[in-house]
């Protein structure tokens, strides 16, 4: 018996309390929240042939970017078929089950295109919009982001219950776009409507980074915590970029203070997490400032993951743990083992360990080892690629600096001065503190560079 959900789409869960949960767990999602997997597991414990809930497992297991949860999404692709012969599903549903299969073969991309034909039938589906949006964020496709976005925006009418978190979406998808204007415009309106929005107010965000205005930024966060508070290791995230506000007005006390208390307060092995450490230690790192012994920790997680391979993304931001924490055998080790998954381009993560992946990696050993004419060849080779290692603009960014500075120390002056400058014009022609003192060193290149801490 087909039943709807709280968004309106047709389901072939079965009749009783797992409808409700189902309801949530989509809620949840939108949201970031915490509370995502406990209602995907009461949906999957009121009906356990629920084929939709299995796929979607599958993909949320894939979003997590670890090599050990693959078999997780595999056996509930496994579990989602199984379902599919006793209960057959819709046309809608089984998308979702070939996206996790698409996905599961090596081809996020294609995945993307199947959820992407869903959203033509079904446009109003939040579901498939925003898993879209997560793949297409990973892929590094921003435009694809902001296309498909706007493509279902008119399916969402003021009664949608879940037009608030388009809005949001939209709201990053036009500040990776260079819609700075629309973008906070649009993130706001989407915390008016939902206010544990937290991906629209990170949004906003975004844009005052962007636009190097880190005061207003402070002034957007402040007040707001509850739209984040609720939210998984997202909220780190945001705490992140709380930090980064005060690292452009040079409040490095307080960044550390945020980077021990909520930043890398739980000292979790998810890469998003270490990307958020790793990335906001190094920039303090740039600026002259003794992290102390706060790489330990993550290069001994990072470790771990030499061998995982499963987003690049995630790989360079180990590699950063290991130049930071002088772990030269492993960071050599997972050197190589990207320069291998590159030459095998087997799916589209082998395909970005080759590119931009190797010319970075290597480029991001020399720096740690104080060759930066190597390390400027590297960077400088990967940044034209760079976008297909996915993230935002702001997370890709700190690579974008270590490029300038292995420049200036290997005496490049010119080329690091034409970074920076369309480093500037994809930020409406603003400089933030960190492209003002490269000027500056450019401008007088007798003042010595400072380099990482000892």
């Amino acid at each position: 018996m087909t039943q709807f959900d709280g968004f309106g789409q047709p389901t072939t869960i079965s009749v009783g309390d797992g409808l409700g949960h189902w309801t949530e767990t989509q809620m949840a999602f939108l949201a970031h929240g915490a509370s995502t997997p406990d209602h995907l597991a009461k949906t999957l414990a009121a009906d356990p042939e629920f084929a939709l809930a299995h796929a979607v497992k599958g993909l949320f297991m894939l979003l997590l970017g670890r090599r050990e949860l693959v078999q997780t999404a595999q056996d509930a692709a496994d579990a989602a078929r199984l379902a599919d012969q006793s209960r057959p599903v819709s046309t809608r549903e089984r998308a979702f089950l070939t996206a996790l299969d698409a996905w599961l073969g090596g081809h996020p991309s294609k995945a993307v295109a199947l959820l992407d034909q869903v959203l033509l039938t079904n446009p109003d589906d939040p579901l498939a919009m925003k898993i879209s949006q997560a793949i297409r964020f990973v892929l590094g496709d921003a435009q694809g982001m902001r296309r498909s976005v706007e493509q279902v925006m008119p399916a969402y009418g003021d009664d949608h219950r879940a037009r608030g978190y388009l809005m949001g979406c939209h709201a990053f998808a036009l500040e990776e776009t260079g819609e700075y204007g629309r973008a906070a415009a649009a993130g706001s309106a989407a915390l008016e409507i939902s206010p544990d929005d937290a991906w629209g107010l990170h949004a906003v965000a975004h844009v005052y980074d962007m636009l190097a205005e880190p005061q207003k930024g402070l002034t957007w966060l402040k007040g707001r915590e509850a739209a984040w508070a609720h939210c998984n290791n997202f909220r780190y995230h945001v705490w992140w970029h709380k930090a980064l506000m005060h690292l452009d007005l040079g409040q490095t006390d307080v960044v550390l203070d945020l980077y021990d208390t909520l930043i890398r307060a739980d000292k979790t092995d998810d890469y998003r997490d270490i990307s958020n450490a790793t990335s906001l230690l190094m920039r303090l790192e740039l600026e002259g400032i003794d992290v102390g012994q706060r790489w330990d920790e993550l290069a001994e997680t990072s470790a771990a993951r030499t061998d995982d391979g499963s987003l690049i993304f995630a790989d360079l931001h180990y590699l950063l743990a290991l130049i930071g924490g002088r772990r030269e055998d492993a960071t050599a080790k997972l050197v190589s083992r990207i320069a291998e998954d590159g030459a095998r381009g087997q799916d589209e993560a082998a395909m970005r360990m080759a590119t931009p992946g190797t010319a970075a990696a290597l480029g991001l050993e020399a720096f740690g080892e104080g060759d930066y004419t190597t390390a400027f060849r590297g960077l400088s080779k990967a940044r034209k690629h760079m976008q297909l290692a996915g993230g935002s603009h702001a997370q890709r960014d700190v690579f974008e600096r270590l490029t300038i500075d292995a420049g200036l120390r290997a005496g490049r002056m010119e080329d690091a001065q034409a970074i920076l400058d369309e480093r500037s014009a994809k930020r409406a022609g603003r400089d933030d503190t960190f492209a003002r003192t490269r000027r500056e060193m450019i401008g007088n290149s007798t003042a010595p560079l400072r380099v990482p801490a000892e």
